[in-house]
């Protein structure tokens, strides 16, 4: 591979969804995989200092968040059924050790979900991805 993280580079609406999922997962950029995709913490980059791919157009919304809970729910509500059924502790290890567990897991999961929805919108060409570019008003009166 030529220095690339996860391979060669996507085409926006190539149906390459398990290669730019992983690439968002990462928090990288889902055409190239090797610009970052974040310019803070949830903020996406306007383009990719990479290769340029335009990254304004994702609409993640309320998506990754849900996936965060699901996700966070599942681990924790795991973790809690199995140390009450086979340790049964105390009342104040339940009170710090679990809503500490979601706040972290919760903050370090959010950004790698919106990259993830993000990488899946680029690759199903979603939302302006693999759009043709309109042509300009000088062209349109020649």
């Amino acid at each position: 591979m030529s220095g690339n993280r996860i391979g060669k580079t996507l085409a926006a609406g190539s149906g390459d969804w398990k290669r730019a999922v992983m690439r968002g997962l990462g928090c990288r950029c889902p055409a190239c995989g090797e610009g970052r995709a974040f310019s803070s913490y949830l903020k996406v980059r306007p383009a990719c200092d990479a290769c340029g791919q335009e990254l304004h157009h994702h609409r993640a919304d309320d998506f990754p968040p849900y996936l965060t809970i699901f996700v966070v729910g599942k681990f924790v509500g795991t973790g809690i059924y199995i140390s009450e059924m086979h340790y049964e502790p105390a009342l104040w290890f339940h009170m710090s050790v679990w809503p500490l567990l979601t706040l972290v897991l919760a903050l370090a999961l959010l950004q790698p979900m919106k990259g993830a929805v993000v990488g899946l919108q680029y690759a199903l060409g979603m939302h302006g991805f693999g759009a043709p570019v309109p042509a300009s008003r000088n062209d349109e009166n020649e």
